[in-house]
């Protein structure tokens, strides 16, 4: 059974740092490629970051690029995803998500993914 857990959420003001962590069990982790998406109330899931199996190529949504920073440790099966210079509008709840075959399939597009963590909760206050 594949399970995702996403953690270090909460609320930090405007201009702050926060770290997010998602540990993977149940699936051949450096294997996957590894996303990081978010919600917002009343929008549709966004793409954040991704970085593809064993450590190799990362992407960036535009609105993060620069600010954001993902990263993992296949030997704890866990991804990370820093979050510098945060803005109010990064205010969501942040999803982690594996996808397989991650060379061949698209790593922004959220159908694409597998399996999902529950999510967790950032606020951003002004």
């Amino acid at each position: 059974q594949v399970q995702l857990v996403e953690s270090g959420g909460g609320l930090v003001q405007a201009g702050g740092c926060l770290s997010v962590s998602c540990a993977a069990s149940g699936l051949p982790f450096s294997s996957y490629g590894m996303g990081w998406f978010r919600e917002a109330p009343g929008k549709e899931r966004e793409f954040v970051a991704a970085m593809m199996p064993r450590g190799g190529i990362t992407y960036y949504g535009d609105s993060v690029k620069g600010r954001f920073t993902i990263s993992r440790d296949n030997a704890k099966n866990t991804v990370y995803l820093r979050m510098d210079s945060l803005q109010p509008e990064d205010t969501a709840v942040y999803y982690c998500a594996a996808l397989a075959r991650a060379y061949s399939r698209s790593h922004s597009s959220p159908n694409e993914y597998d399996y999902w963590g529950q999510g967790t909760q950032v606020t951003v206050s002004s």
